[in-house]
């Protein structure tokens, strides 16, 4: 009875648009009142011990990297970059675009924070040199997706604070697959662009790369630093994530000059306020789990899967089919809490390394984040482009394509993921 009011509660307050943390909450508090062994008490236990982990504290600061930086001119300095390197190209900004996301992607561990922070420049850029405002909309979107996969990533952390997984492995195994699902998607965009006549923006030019290069060579410090110190066993994660905030601020502040010591407070506002965000959903979601590890779901679930074939390529298929629906209705970080459990006990089934599955499961939730109606890229890349999510919806099919395909050579070509990650210690 209270693994079917759970479940049920979970997908109504789901269909009637109830926002993810509450839903989750609110279905978790039916089950427990329900089920009629515990105090009200335990959810509030359970909220706080979901979050009380040095791992996650990881998830706020970057990020509040994201938000720093973005404020402190990094962004501009990226693009430009980032055009010099590929704007030559047919359709040069939509290049721009995915390159600049995949930038931007070792900054925040954010895919929203990606597409929002890119898009505000490059989506009006496009509109205004004559693009269909739903393609820009669908490159931005398909390009923000690569902020969960190039780290340093928030979903990786989440994974591993779940399973127990190194993060800086998980961090090191999605840097392959980041670039892999990249260039990927600049070749669609080119693709479209040269069929529709969209023109480069700038001819390649030797001189004005390495001018660029060197303007923008502060603003991607931070990846280096980020990705250099885990790799090389300097500090952990979480550690790296304070390391990236100051050095944010340092470069914001004291060197770029864009942040001021007024603007330091709103700043301080906006971070908390889109970390609370993603932390009230760990909160809510971790009662969820432990309601469901009690009634033995994810043994369950992973025992319903497990019965349908015994061979390890179909239940990577079925996993992905389960892990592509769960991205389309369900939002990332809920996600994850919800089906690592259950996925994570089909591991020795499966033959995988945790951190190959890790990769796998963030790759499939990056592709949900282009689909409707949870799909978190879409809607941000439509609310500052105006269009529909309909429209857009349609002229990101190519793209979904590509990443479907991508996410078939990440599954079953394990070299792209664990090559870097055995080069990682810890």
């Amino acid at each position: 009875m209270t693994t079917e009011l759970l479940i049920l509660s979970l997908l109504f307050l789901f269909a009637i648009n109830t926002p993810i943390a509450i839903a989750i909450g609110v279905a978790s508090v039916a089950a427990i009142l329900v089920q009629g062994d515990f105090n009200l008490m335990m959810v509030v236990q359970r909220m706080f011990g979901g979050t009380d982990s040095f791992h996650l504290m990881a998830v706020p600061l970057f990020m509040f990297t994201g938000t720093i930086m973005e404020a402190g001119g990094i962004s501009r300095r990226i693009i430009d970059f980032a055009n010099a390197l590929v704007g030559w190209l047919p359709g040069g900004l939509a290049a721009v675009t995915i390159v600049s996301a995949m930038f931007f992607a070792g900054i925040s561990g954010s895919a929203a924070a990606d597409a929002a922070a890119v898009g505000a420049i490059l989506i009006p850029a496009m509109k205004k040199s004559g693009y269909d405002s739903d393609f820009a909309a669908a490159v931005q979107a398909s390009g923000g997706s690569i902020g969960v996969i190039i780290p340093p990533s928030i979903p990786m952390i989440i994974f591993g604070f779940l399973t127990g997984a190194s993060i800086g492995r998980l961090f090191a195994a999605g840097i392959l697959p980041g670039i892999l699902i990249g260039f990927s998607l600049i070749t669609v965009a080119t693709f479209i662009s040269w069929q529709k006549g969209y023109s480069a923006t700038i001819g390649f030019s030797i001189k004005e790369t390495w001018r660029t290069f060197k303007r923008s060579l502060l603003a991607m410090g931070a990846p280096v630093i980020i990705l250099g110190g885990i790799l090389f066993g300097v500090f952990t994660a979480t550690e790296s994530a304070a390391i990236a905030v100051v050095y944010a601020l340092v470069v914001g502040m004291f060197i770029y000059r864009k942040i001021k010591v007024k603007d330091l407070v709103p700043l301080f506002i906006n971070g908390a306020i889109t970390s609370a965000i993603v932390m009230f959903i760990i909160a809510t979601a971790s009662v969820f789990s432990w309601i469901a590890a009690i009634e033995d779901i994810p043994a369950q679930l992973a025992g319903t899967l497990l019965g349908l074939s015994d061979n390890p390529v179909i239940l990577l298929l079925l996993i992905n089919i389960v892990l592509l629906i769960a991205g389309t209705f369900v939002e990332t970080t809920a996600a994850l809490i919800l089906l690592v459990p259950m996925i994570a006990a089909m591991a020795p089934s499966l033959g995988i390394d945790m951190i190959q599955l890790g990769v796998i499961v963030v790759t499939n939730l990056a592709i949900g984040m282009l689909t409707p109606p949870m799909g978190i890229c879409l809607i941000v890349s439509c609310s500052i482009s105006n269009d529909s999510i309909a429209a857009i919806s349609k002229r990101i099919l190519p793209f979904l394509g590509i990443l479907v395909a991508d996410l078939l050579i990440i599954t079953f070509y394990s070299p792209i993921t664990m090559w870097m990650a055995t080069l990682v210690a810890n």
